[in-house]
């Protein structure tokens, strides 16, 4: 992605929180979004990396990117038209 774009794409802090936490969070951010809008997750469960890429399977939404960071994992989100 260019970078003139990757600067507008909101990044959402999910630090801390522990599964379903996540998941349910990310679900409810990505509701309120439009088709096609894009969302950076930052998060520290282990399980994230597991779940949200699931969620994203389930939901309709495409795993653009995933990165492993230092104290936990980052997905880049594309909102699904569902």
């Amino acid at each position: 992605m260019p970078a003139e774009h990757r600067e507008s794409v909101a990044v959402y802090d999910l630090k801390g929180l522990n599964c379903p936490l996540p998941v349910l969070k990310a679900r409810k951010r990505l509701a309120g979004m439009r088709p096609g809008a894009r969302l950076w997750l930052e998060t520290t469960d282990p399980l994230a990396a597991i779940d949200i890429p699931a969620f994203c399977a389930e939901a309709g939404h495409r795993l653009l990117e995933r990165r492993t960071t230092p104290d936990g994992h980052r997905f880049l989100i594309e909102r699904g038209a569902a």
